[in-house]
């Protein structure tokens, strides 16, 4: 049986602070079955690395028997949490809500055991849609008004000389009250909901409930070495990426990141990684298999062995030889006569014409090899020919003609 200090120690890898350690071993020594909130707003998820970290913490006490309760929070998304915003949050229709709701689930259970014994799935409009008026105001007598203004981000507002909506304020308040409706023992979160889940543990001893223990993850910077990992940045490796893209972006990783990086993101053993980090310490070929290795770890634990090591050969083949993938998606054109702007975005649908735009006049797009950087130039177009976007992208041609 694993002990509460053995669970510590695992957990301590990537773990910033814990609220509540004495309650948890305590738990950890009933021998119980914990339940361990992990609460999401009901917003388009596009979950990176750093997200990560907290779902393996998860992950790890799953696989110990404790239960993790996913709690969509289909109401408070409604509300709009304003964590690091200045300004409202637009609010989601829900429809918007459900679809976000189900890619939320498609990306965490990548990682989470999707096992309805270890996996509880909740929304909390099931307490929130039955509440009268007279419990909602029950609730929230239980906090202060000078208690919510602490919080730093409605600081930063009141001196910024912006508005804060009553309902703003009290979210911190419904998201604490999921903590007494879920009974919840333990909430793994980022730093930027701690003051969220402390008034969890706050509102549980109100309603006579143990204080749920709350650990804040590490947080690591963004591949180039700045700030956390971030898609506005883009600085970050998507969660739900491919193999050989993954592979790809770590190995845009800054050397002095190896270390951290392999700390956090990997379960190498620690003399592993002292010796990535002595490596990656001395520059140029020996850092750059310091990384190959690193990225290897990191994207096995998402793809497997065979995915991985398949990455590091096409990485090699692609990049080091200047060799075109084993295997490159097919594209499909109709126009043999194209518009390098209308090529791009149908091979990218996920970015906007404006960006598209600004990828072909930055140099980023070649046909065969050639670069191409006016948007609206008309390319002729056959198949079997290449089509390679930025530097980790390709698609070959394939002409169908229309009836």
């Amino acid at each position: 049986m694993t002990t509460p200090d053995q669970v510590l120690d695992h957990l301590s890898r990537t773990t910033d602070q814990i609220f509540g350690r004495d309650d948890f071993r305590d738990r950890l020594a009933s021998g119980r079955r914990l339940r361990i909130k992990f609460g999401v707003d009901c917003t388009a998820p596009d979950l990176h690395l750093g997200h990560a970290v907290n779902l393996w913490m998860m992950r790890y006490l799953q696989d110990l028997g404790h239960v993790v309760v996913f709690l969509l929070g289909d109401t408070t998304t409604r509300i709009g949490d304003p964590t690091g915003r200045n300004t409202t949050r637009p609010v989601l229709t829900e429809d918007e809500i459900d679809r976000n709701a189900s890619a939320f689930l498609e990306q965490v259970t990548l990682v989470l055991r999707n096992d309805p014994d270890v996996l509880e799935i909740r929304r909390n409009s099931e307490w929130y849609d039955p509440m009268t008026i007279t419990d909602l105001i029950g609730q929230l007598s239980m906090v202060t008004h000078s208690e919510l203004l602490a919080r730093d981000m409605f600081q930063k507002r009141l001196r910024d000389h912006r508005e804060i909506a009553m309902h703003e304020l009290i979210y911190p308040v419904l998201q604490g009250y999921d903590s007494v409706a879920l009974k919840s023992d333990v909430t793994i979160v980022g730093s930027d909901q701690l003051f969220n889940e402390t008034m969890g543990r706050n509102l549980q001893s109100k309603h006579g409930q143990v204080p749920q223990t709350v650990i804040t993850s590490m947080i690591t910077p963004g591949l180039d070495g700045g700030s956390k990992q971030s898609k506005s940045l883009n600085n970050y490796v998507g969660l739900a990426r491919s193999a050989d893209e993954q592979f790809g972006r770590l190995m845009t990783l800054n050397d002095e990141l190896i270390e951290t990086w392999a700390t956090v993101y990997t379960e190498l053993p620690r003399e592993q990684v002292e010796d990535l980090a002595r490596r990656a310490a001395r520059g140029g070929g020996s850092a750059r298999d310091a990384k190959l290795e690193l990225a290897e770890a990191i994207v096995t634990r998402y793809h497997g062995l065979l995915a991985a090591a398949r990455s590091r050969r096409t990485f090699l083949d692609v990049f080091s030889e200047r060799r075109l993938p084993e295997s490159i998606p097919e594209l499909s054109v109709t126009d043999l006569r194209p518009t390098m702007l209308d090529l791009v975005a149908a091979a990218r649908p996920d970015l906007t014409r404006s960006a598209v735009r600004r990828l072909i006049v930055g140099g980023g797009v070649r046909l065969d090899g050639r670069q191409h950087q006016d948007p609206l130039a008309q390319v002729a177009v056959a198949t079997g020919a290449v089509l390679q976007i930025g530097r980790r992208r390709w698609h070959r041609l394939k002409i169908e003609h229309g009836e």
